[in-house]
């Protein structure tokens, strides 16, 4: 009951289809971690709070209603997954770095017959130039595991003009927003706001970080792969 009590006090709408998907996820996440390191959460009750209802928060703030979505740096398949599970009519692309991650994702996608989701296995350094995914998403989004200044330059040149892109942070994050404030102005990105919502059937609390990007990103950005990590804006 975990889950769709949380559902419930997400507003989020759900049958039996899309439950039965979810369960799947989680069994091939379960089966796949025996032999690849996907996630450190493995209790059915900690994948629904932890990975399900923390995805699903993007509902809370954005419409998602149509929305071409690309999920960077997106793992085991957080948050685009549940978005895409919850949300059928959104289009949602999946990219990572590593090809067993993007395998596993595709093996997923094929067992829950998940359509208009794509996988991409490279760096967002590389497509973040390549003009067919560049500027042409309406969300850009990331729970990966790294600074703001970072995930902004890897993740706002995916973005249209006047569209957003957001982050999942944890509660701590007023010394990581001062330390991003050049990074964000230089992308082109506004001033972040941030959404504290709290985690359904738990005590979590996520700061959502909402960018809306304001004119085009210089052709410049992102740099080479490896560099905004290194040498952050």
């Amino acid at each position: 009951m975990t889950l769709i009590n949380g559902l419930k006090q997400l507003n989020i709408e759900y049958d039996e289809q899309k439950l039965k998907q979810i369960e799947d996820y989680y069994n091939l996440l379960i089966e796949k971690n025996k032999v690849m390191n996907l996630t450190r959460i493995t209790d059915r009750e900690d994948f629904y709070v932890k990975h399900v209802l923390d995805s699903l928060l993007l509902s809370q703030i954005i419409n998602l209603s149509d929305q071409k979505i690309i999920d960077i740096g997106t793992g085991a398949g957080f948050p685009g997954i549940p978005i895409k599970i919850f949300f059928p009519d959104v289009e949602i692309t999946l990219l990572d770095s590593l090809n067993k991650r993007i395998s596993f994702l595709d093996e997923v996608i094929e067992k829950t017959g998940l359509k208009k989701i794509y996988t991409i296995h490279g760096r967002a350094e590389d497509y973040g130039k390549n003009p067919e995914f560049r500027e042409s998403f309406d969300i850009s989004v990331s729970r990966a595991v790294a600074d703001l200044s970072v995930l902004s330059e890897l993740c706002i040149p995916f973005v249209k003009k006047d569209c957003f892109f957001v982050a999942y942070k944890s509660s701590e994050i007023d010394k990581e927003l001062i330390k991003a404030k050049n990074a964000i102005n230089i992308l082109s990105g506004s001033d972040p706001y941030i959404n504290k919502i709290k985690v359904p059937c738990s005590d979590i609390v996520r700061n959502m970080v909402i960018i809306k990007k304001k004119i085009y990103t210089p052709k410049l950005y992102p740099r080479n792969p490896g560099i905004p990590s290194k040498k952050p804006l």
